[in-house]
């Protein structure tokens, strides 16, 4: 006990020190803040936080509760790039009936002792949208070291937009605080989000800390403050990731339920079995799944009656995605009026899934409505239903013990693929018999994008020629029907002579009908490079394509896991004829790397005999997703991918 004792004290008096060393006053600067001149924690930071502070509270405001809320920053500029800070929006909420109000703005650009003021004209108020406005303005006489400063006050009516706090941002922070007052009768679920940890993390109760006129009771307040210090940048990556969303470090609040002084409760957040009641009978939803006689007189009966269940889904699936074209929205609340799209033949995200889903139950074919939400939006909350995180609809069904995910708004995707937009992990099935559950996404596995290579040599044109065979499966075929689709023949030849390197020429293409399936593309082009034999020594790239030609992890430190989506696989072999009056003068070392348990792996081997030499290349990622811990290891193994392809030289001699 008196350990636990003594760790509270000495907590209690660090934390009491930081905050003590952290309150600020606006328009004060201190000697050290003008002096830097580089953030020693981040030598690369072209701007950082020096202080961030908000508090939030509520307060009766022209006869109405309202949260107000206090910001306040000083941020310093060390280099031009910085100056994208200079740059301020302040979003406000509105509705038909209300709207956020910002108050007591000030700002100033610290340049040593001379100060430039935001004067109010400068200060403009644009349009965003029907909900929002926002404020914006830009800091003066800008220099490298300058400090800018600002505050302001927001008044907003809107009791359930107590959103919370980001404390990470583009840039570092020194110092980031939170506070906040919450009357007792005011429930907020928190989350924090984020592999960063708190260096205050308090609550206390405030006792008859609300009144309100008319009342004679008072509320007791809960008082918090969170705070970190040193906080890195968040670098968002250029590749292979979910939304940043998923991982910034904050803390999220939701409000939950507000009990009124006069004794009635009104509920926010609600169960699942809520939101699954709810469902069933709303307009836009539930009944719109409830169409099965409008879609069996609409459509061939023929495609009711296979009686083989999952080509009859198959059959299903394909005219619905012939049928449709995709108008690019997305959400699943607004307007959905499955018959209307369908007379269209054009429909949102949540009509063209729901005429699939009441197509396939007026096939006999039991299917549920999945509500998920797209990898750039960020993954819904298993804790309780928040259904703003979710986007996008798709239907699930199984047949035979295998479960299928359908999504038919993409003309090109097979039967069970979703388009990659929508592999995001997991999703809800609205199951409106029973209770709704969580279902896992899983890919397509079989993804593979496979060259191989005969090149020849001809000695008295100097020029080398083959035949290059390029086999995809998976989603690599997707890609690949689409750009022949959407592009002429010249158009399409033309991108991939682009992709390869050097001075490479197409001479033929045929696609290898025979060796085509649902999954599967097969092309074979004709080739030749000219000038490819020029003096006593030749020396060549054999990667004529390069599958990685930078390593997309540059990144230092990356505390986010690596998304890519689906397994896939890279296969490059050529076979080199080695031409007469040549032999092979120095060839590539082979190398093998590994990462974990075959969880990436590397494989590269050179070998030759007095008339060939064989190349072969081969890169497995078999896991679509990699921890933050495993970041290192996987960097390293693409600088080896990289490096490979790019570096590496087969060297003839003339004998």
């Amino acid at each position: 006990m008196r350990i636990r004792y003594t760790f509270y004290v000495l907590f209690f008096a660090l934390t009491s020190i930081l905050r003590a060393q952290h309150d600020e006053t606006f328009g004060s600067i201190k000697p050290d803040e003008f002096k830097m001149t580089v953030y020693p924690n981040d030598s690369t930071a072209n701007a950082v936080v020096l202080y961030e502070s908000g508090n939030n509270y509520f307060e009766v405001i022209n006869d109405r509760i309202q949260i107000v809320k206090e910001y306040h920053v000083k941020i310093k500029v060390f280099n031009e790039k910085g100056y994208d800070q200079a740059t301020i929006s302040i979003p406000l909420r509105r509705n038909k009936k209300s709207s956020e109000k910002l108050e007591e703005i000030k700002a100033i650009t610290h340049n040593g002792a001379n100060q430039t003021q935001v004067l109010s004209k400068d200060i403009f108020t644009k349009d965003r949208h029907e909900f929002a406005t926002e404020k914006t303005f830009t800091f003066p006489n800008l220099k490298k070291g300058s400090i800018l400063e600002y505050k302001y006050k927001l008044i907003s009516p809107f009791i359930y937009n107590f959103k919370g706090w980001k404390f990470q941002s583009d840039i570092p922070k020194i110092f980031s605080e939170f506070k906040a007052k919450i009357p007792g009768n005011y429930f907020y679920n928190r989350a924090m989000i984020g592999s960063l940890e708190l260096d205050i993390n308090e609550s206390d109760i405030k006792k008859n800390c609300f009144h309100i006129e008319g009342y004679s009771q008072s509320a007791d307040c809960e008082v918090l403050t969170y705070a970190m210090k040193d906080i890195p940048a968040f670098e968002v990556a250029e590749e292979f990731m979910l939304a940043p969303s998923n991982y910034i470090s904050r803390i999220d609040f939701e409000l939950s339920e507000h009990r009124r002084i006069d004794g009635v409760i009104d509920r926010y957040t609600k169960s699942w079995k809520d939101v699954d009641q709810e469902f069933r009978t709303d307009k836009n939803i539930g009944r719109q799944l409830t169409k099965k006689g409008f879609f069996e007189n609409h459509v061939p009966e023929t495609l009711l009656s296979e009686p083989d269940k999952l080509q009859r889904a198959k059959n299903i699936y394909a005219f619905v995605q012939n049928h449709f074209s995709w108008n690019e929205e997305y959400g699943i609340y607004g307007k959905a009026r499955v018959k209307e799209a369908f007379d269209e033949g054009r429909g949102s995200v949540s009509e063209i899934n729901m005429s699939l889903i009441n197509l396939l139950n007026a096939a006999n074919i039991k299917t549920n409505l999945m509500l998920m939400s797209t990898r750039k939006s960020g993954l819904p909350k298993k804790s309780h239903p928040v259904m703003s995180d979710f986007n996008y609809c798709i239907a699930k069904l199984d047949i035979d013990g295998k479960t299928y995910l359908l999504d038919a708004t993409d003309k090109y995707l097979e039967f069970g693929m979703l388009p990659y937009r929508a592999l995001n992990y997991y999703g809800r099935v609205m199951d409106f018999k029973n209770d709704s559950y969580w279902h896992t996404i899983e890919a397509e596995s079989d993804n593979q994008h496979k060259i191989r290579i005969q090149l020849d040599f001809d000695t008295e044109d100097k020029k080398a020629m083959g035949l290059l065979d390029i086999t995809n499966t998976g989603y690599n075929a997707i890609s690949t029907r689409k750009n022949i689709d959407t592009q002429t023949n010249d158009e399409y030849l033309d991108s991939i002579e682009e992709s390869f390197e050097g001075d490479f020429r197409i001479t033929s293409y045929e696609q290898k009908e025979e060796k085509q399936s649902d999954k599967k593309t097969s092309e074979r082009l004709g080739f030749e490079i000219p000038n490819a034999l020029n003096g006593e020594m030749v020396y060549f790239n054999p990667f004529l394509v390069r599958f990685f030609p930078k390593n997309p992890f540059l990144l230092e430190k990356r505390a986010y896991p690596v998304d890519f989506g689906y397994a896939r696989k890279f296969n490059y072999l050529m076979a080199i004829t080695i031409p007469e009056g040549y032999l092979v003068h120095e060839l590539p070392n082979s190398k093998t790397v590994q990462m974990g348990e075959n969880l990436v792996r590397m494989n590269f081997q050179t070998q030759s005999n007095s008339n060939h030499i064989t190349i072969l290349f081969e890169l497995s990622i078999n896991s679509p997703h990699i921890g933050a811990n495993d970041y290192e290891n996987l960097k390293a193994v693409f600088k080896h991918v990289t490096d490979i392809q790019n570096n590496s030289l087969i060297v003839l001699k003339k004998i």
